[in-house]
């Protein structure tokens, strides 16, 4: 899932990680892997946000999908697997819930 600037924000605001820019050198080979998609990267790996069920307000959300881990302690080289859905859910539509930003 591609998400607008406003939703990289508002991701951001409920998941600490860092958004890959759109002109960082590797997201042509991150786009040939994964897909089209706004990369997020953290301490445990390489992240996207895919779509979730709506929440009980009805508030568009996104469930936070890890498609590689860093392949040793330095963090200077990520191995693809699988994708792993987190237990972060984000809120994408309406206010978030729970921020105090």
């Amino acid at each position: 899932m591609r998400l607008n600037s406003a939703l990289v924000q508002r991701t951001l605001s409920q998941f600490e990680a860092q958004a890959i820019p759109d002109n960082h050198p590797s997201m042509p080979d991150l786009n040939r892997t994964f897909g089209d998609h706004t990369f997020f990267i953290d301490a445990d790996g390489l992240h996207i946000v895919e779509p979730a069920v709506p929440d009980e307000g009805g508030h568009e959300t996104g469930q936070v999908v890890k498609v590689a881990s860093w392949q040793d302690a330095s963090r200077t080289s990520l191995i693809a697997h699988p994708p792993e859905p987190t237990d972060v859910v984000v809120e994408l539509g309406g206010e978030p819930s729970g921020t105090s930003h």
